[in-house]
């Protein structure tokens, strides 16, 4: 028994140095999408990644081109949809750099259609519209907290029967 104890434990840290081993991405952002349309890459996200309602937050936007390189000198616009309704719009605004950072209250919760619009992209005609599914007070986030306290415990409870009864068989000796 104390043997596939220490086999187990012996795998856990083997697999856990090879994960930190690999390559590290950064974090994608849970209330975040990307889509590439007409030649053009529009990345949208929010910050915080769960806005709260009636509290500041910002819509960051990044334009890229085929090769990834962000585009710069483009007009750009945001119109927000609720339920079907639009309930917000974001006026067209010329942006110098490849991204925009643009601060933004949400008034409803859940579930928001956010379309970005792009006017006279060199090499289309007419507008380029992108469309995001945003959301508020996502139950996710309370979700994946638990998740990882759960998972905490567990480890912590596993690693207490590992090694408890090896302590308390030392003590009584």
């Amino acid at each position: 028994m104390i043997k596939m104890r220490s086999t187990l434990l012996i795998f856990i840290i083997i697999f856990s140095a090879t994960s930190a081993m690999n390559s590290a991405y950064a974090h994608s952002l849970f209330n975040s999408a990307e889509e590439f349309y007409g030649g053009y890459r529009v990345q949208v996200a929010t910050t915080p990644e769960f806005p709260q309602l009636n509290e500041p937050s910002q819509f960051l936007v990044r334009v890229t081109d085929a090769d990834f390189e962000e585009v710069d000198n483009f007009t750009m616009g945001i119109r927000v949809f609720y339920n079907d309704q639009q309930v917000n719009a974001i006026p067209p605004t010329s942006i110098q750099d490849g991204h925009w950072d643009i601060d933004y209250v949400w008034k409803n919760p859940g579930n928001h259609i956010v379309y970005i619009d792009l006017y006279d992209m060199e090499g289309t005609k007419g507008t380029l519209t992108y469309s995001f599914n945003m959301g508020t007070q996502s139950p996710f986030g309370v979700i994946f907290i638990v998740a990882i306290t759960v998972g905490a415990l567990t480890f912590a409870v596993v690693m207490g029967y590992i090694y408890l009864p090896k302590y308390f068989k030392k003590s009584k000796s």
